[in-house]
């Protein structure tokens, strides 16, 4: 068993506390993948959330992800590991841990955040529905009268020994 960690960075201007929202449904987490066995990246993003799970061939187990590799035939899984961290404004500008996965026979090499976030204003804690997918979120916070904005995403895939920390 190998985790993964992702690991988010960006620019917070006025906000903290970005994170998944999965208030009314679980978040999609959009990969694209690499074969252990023939390192064959996937084509398409694959979507793992925390709820969906499959049955692991040979095992009593489950994973959030169970897919064969469409070039070697090889079964790979994902599991999420934990819940989500929330990205904060002290993070701001430096990579952290938002999400572990458990990874057998593939490892994540891509992530497109999409739609789906939240986080909240700074100051006033007003709650904002964040969407990623242009790579940058401007907003308005009436309360505190302030700019908000999330900008210069990147990411990255560690190593990681378990859950992020602060992950509920």
């Amino acid at each position: 068993m190998t985790v993964i960690d992702l690991q988010i960075k960006a620019e917070l201007l006025n906000v903290t506390g970005l994170v998944p929202d999965e208030s009314e449904t679980a978040y999609d987490w959009h990969l694209k993948t690499r074969c252990s066995g023939c390192n064959e990246v996937t084509a398409n993003f694959v979507t793992v959330n925390d709820v969906e799970t499959s049955k692991i061939s040979g095992s009593r187990g489950d994973a959030n992800l169970v897919m064969r590799c469409k070039f070697c035939k090889r079964e790979a899984s994902v599991g999420i590991v934990g819940k989500p961290a929330a990205y904060t404004a002290e993070h701001s500008g430096k990579f952290a841990t938002v999400v572990s996965f458990e990874c057998r026979g593939l490892e994540p090499v891509e992530f497109e955040p999409r739609d789906g976030w939240a986080a909240q204003g700074a100051e006033s804690k007003t709650r904002f529905a964040v969407d990623l997918t242009e790579g940058e979120w401007y907003d308005y916070d009436e309360r505190a009268s302030l700019e908000v904005s999330i900008t210069e995403i990147e990411h990255r895939f560690e190593r990681g020994k378990g859950p992020a920390k602060g992950a509920k």
